[in-house]
């Protein structure tokens, strides 16, 4: 008897993998359909849902999901990327920003990044369409791309060639080609050169900027040529837009040094220099920096200090200077919130790449602004009625690095 009972126990653990299908009905629904509506769903209920069965996993891989899933994403609100080194090291988490209808609570989750210990200690270059660019912060030239909802990643080859060099990177993708280049630019002195005494002493010392490309599908940097000019390490994140990094660094403009933007063409792989709007009833104008705004390149004025209004020019029209128009004029505004006080100094905010004591991080599906303010602090304005509302999160970590990012499936490993 207890033989038998034995015996139907087993079959019952075998036929529900058998049923699985037929009780969670998916393939009573043709696929295309089926790949609709999980695409609609937000990429955190996408994920959730590779643990329901096998039948929902799979459906998960199929590539037509992943870019389904990328067209519709573009048009819902981004997510908040967090890098910090306070309370743990080398820290990445992400939060979901509030909707009008919500109570401007958001929660902070942690990301695990499964290279940390080959890279203990890195920088976030950029975010694009929904990949992670990381950079060895200790310039032991590790690069790594990371789509962090789905943990895939990619460890890129090393270029270090030079005992001291300083690196800067940028990370785009080409939509024309489908290909996604990171930009290294490698700054180092002149220790030696194949010229005759002469000119080697009077070249001993100078610096010069070395510019690599590569390109996600190949298997090697590729030295395009020296960069016209010296960027800052600690310049804005180079922003991708048009097919084009943009980077704001120091140069002379009509004779008078001061902010410039410049850009790298990922198509002819060549530098430009893009003219900037005139900010002609501003006393600081170089209190500046760059955001992407409905795919237009951007750029937010404000002078020193909390309690300055906040300009946005937009580039209707790219690379033209008469395009950029002043589409907004946001008033000064303090978040009501205590501002955090530090206990001791936190490296993600001074190696940061934003100097600026607020910044327009992106324009929200409802038209609403978000700002960002220094002590990770943030704010949304809505243009139509005027009125900013603060928004806070559960489980901040502290002076963070803050990326906006667009959830996707997209993997880094589809194009080895």
């Amino acid at each position: 008897m207890n033989l038998n009972q034995d015996e139907l126990r087993k079959k019952r653990k075998c036929k529900p993998k058998e049923e699985d299908n037929q009780r969670n009905g998916l393939d009573r629904f043709p696929r295309e359909i089926l790949l609709d509506i999980v695409s609609r769903l937000p990429i955190t209920s996408v994920m959730q849902s590779w643990f329901v069965c096998r039948s929902w996993h799979n459906l998960s891989l199929d590539q037509n999901l992943s870019s389904l899933h990328f067209s519709k994403a573009a048009t819902r609100n981004p997510f908040l990327i967090f890098h910090s080194d306070d309370p743990i090291r080398n820290e990445l988490s992400f939060a979901e920003i509030p909707g009008s209808n919500d109570d401007g609570k958001g929660i902070v989750k942690k990301f695990s990044t499964p290279f940390s210990v080959l890279m203990p200690k890195f920088t976030v270059v950029g975010s694009c369409n929904g990949l992670l660019c990381l950079c060895d912060s200790l310039y032991k030239d590790a690069v790594y791309i990371y789509n962090p909802f789905t943990r895939d990643y990619k460890e890129l080859p090393k270029t270090r060639q030079y005992a001291e060099e300083t690196v800067l990177c940028g990370f785009g993708y080409l939509r024309g080609t489908n290909e996604y280049k990171v930009v290294k630019i490698v700054h180092h002195r002149i220790v030696s050169t194949g010229v005759d005494y002469v000119q080697r002493t009077m070249m001993l010392g100078k610096s010069i900027s070395e510019v690599f490309v590569f390109t996600l599908g190949s298997n090697t940097w590729r030295n395009v040529g020296l960069a016209p000019r010296y960027l800052e390490r600690r310049s804005q994140e180079a922003l991708c837009t048009n097919g084009r990094l943009h980077w704001v660094t120091l140069g002379v403009r009509n004779a008078v040094r001061g902010l410039i933007i410049i850009s790298f063409d990922l198509a002819e792989e060549k530098f430009y220099e893009i003219p900037r709007p005139d900010f002609n009833d501003l006393i600081d104008s170089e209190n500046y920096h760059l955001a992407i705004l409905r795919g237009c390149l951007s750029a937010a004025v404000s002078g020193h200090g909390l309690r300055r209004d906040l300009e946005i020019w937009v580039m209707r029209e790219y690379s033209v200077k008469e395009s950029w128009v002043k589409e907004f004029k946001i008033r000064a505004y303090v978040p009501q919130s205590p501002l955090r006080k530090l206990q001791r100094a936190v490296p993600i905010w001074r190696n940061s790449i934003i100097r600026a004591t607020l910044r327009a991080s992106c324009l929200l599906e409802n038209g609403e602004i978000l700002i960002e303010y220094r002590l990770g602090k943030f704010a949304v304005y809505d243009p139509e009625r005027e009125r900013y509302k603060d928004i806070t999160f559960k489980g901040m970590p502290s002076m963070p690095q803050t990326v906006v990012h667009m959830g996707s499936l997209t993997q880094s490993t589809c194009y080895d």
